[in-house]
């Protein structure tokens, strides 16, 4: 392995999903052949602190009130990301011996984490990726380094390397990294530590393709990202496979979301709970659905119901109306009539 290549693995690295309670520092370095377009993010946890711009070539600290956020060299950040832009286009060529013309689409990436638990300090990772697949992986834990290719391409740099990769990972990489991740950790402390309760529904909606219904419960704009939502019926878990969703949503001002749904239905008069657990909760929280989709049924039946019968007393009344103001029309004129045959006869 190279000296450009290693100096990477501190700095830039992937963020992957980590168990609650671990805190990770995490990046994504990207290069696309032919626009020579370069990006590189770092983040903590799931908080981005910063990037480099490859247009103005200076690191851009982010989310930071304080404007103190030196945890990173600025000058030495922004060597690493103009010797990583080196060897990206380096290996763009290595892995095209034949000199054919290379497209001007492909994408590079280099991807890696380090992380702790407590005080317990975890594993760190380097991944390479290429064409959107993963190239290669480092890993070095507790003394042990181990080395995949997940490619036919080759890299005889990296491959023969691996000694010295290992000592540069134990001795350099890894306790850099640990040191930018403790340092990050006291300096965005507040925003690591900070808690939004979720705001949680239970929804029923009617399914116009399979006639039943859909149960959906959804938990939102909740911090941190770590939650526990599960659907109950008649008090039993539902098994997942009958579950649709779950997955983990990042909403615009950084908080998350979940949905997690359920297909019931017309006939199913069961009683269905949405549970959510979350960090910033005191206890648990449950949401009931209680009426059946065929009490539901009803209670449309009688609105439609009550609606036509308004609908019919109101055109009635309109009816009434018009035909007594025609009814009075009559009349009126009867007595106009009638008087104006008596004035005839008194004057003559």
């Amino acid at each position: 392995m190279n000296t450009t290549y290693a100096a990477i693995m501190c700095f830039l690295l992937v963020p992957v999903p980590v168990l609650a309670g671990t805190h990770t520092l995490m990046g994504l370095a990207t290069y696309i052949t032919g626009e020579r377009a370069f990006s590189a993010t770092i983040m903590l946890d799931d908080i981005t602190v910063g990037y480099y711009n490859s247009e103005t070539k200076i690191y851009v600290a982010r989310g930071n009130d304080t404007n103190e956020d030196d945890v990173i060299d600025p000058n030495y950040l922004r060597s690493v990301s103009e010797n990583l832009l080196v060897h990206f286009i380096e290996r763009s060529h290595h892995l095209r011996p034949d000199n054919t013309e290379i497209e001007s689409h492909e994408v590079h990436q280099v991807m890696g984490l380090c992380e702790k638990s407590d005080n317990k300090l975890g594993q760190i990772i380097s991944k390479t990726a290429y064409r959107g697949s993963t190239f290669n992986e480092l890993c070095f834990f507790d003394g042990n380094f181990t080395y995949q290719v997940f490619s036919n391409y080759t890299q005889p740099e990296i491959k023969h390397n691996l000694e010295i990769s290992k000592l540069r990972h134990e001795k350099l990489y890894y306790p850099a990294c640990i040191k930018t991740l403790n340092n990050y950790l006291k300096k965005r402390e507040t925003q690591l530590n900070r808690k939004v309760k979720p705001r949680v529904k239970l929804i029923q909606k009617a399914n116009s393709d399979s006639g039943g219904f859909r149960v959906s419960c959804l938990a939102t704009g909740f911090y941190p990202r770590h939650i526990n939502l599960t659907l109950f019926r008649d008090e039993q878990l539902v098994s997942d496979h009958e579950i649709t969703g779950g997955d983990l949503l990042p909403n615009a001002d950084g908080t998350y979301q979940m949905r997690k749904s359920l297909e019931i239905s017309a006939a199913d008069k069961h009683k269905y709970t949405c549970s959510v657990t979350h960090l910033s909760l005191d206890n648990k929280l449950d949401l009931t659905l209680e009426s059946d989709p065929s009490e539901l049924k009803s209670v449309i039946l009688s609105v439609l119901i009550v609606l036509a019968l308004v609908l019919v007393f109101g055109i009635g009344a309109i009816i009434y109306k018009c035909r007594k103001r025609q009814g009075g029309s009559f009349r009126s004129g009867y007595s106009a009539a009638s008087t104006s045959k008596e004035q005839v006869e008194t004057a003559t």
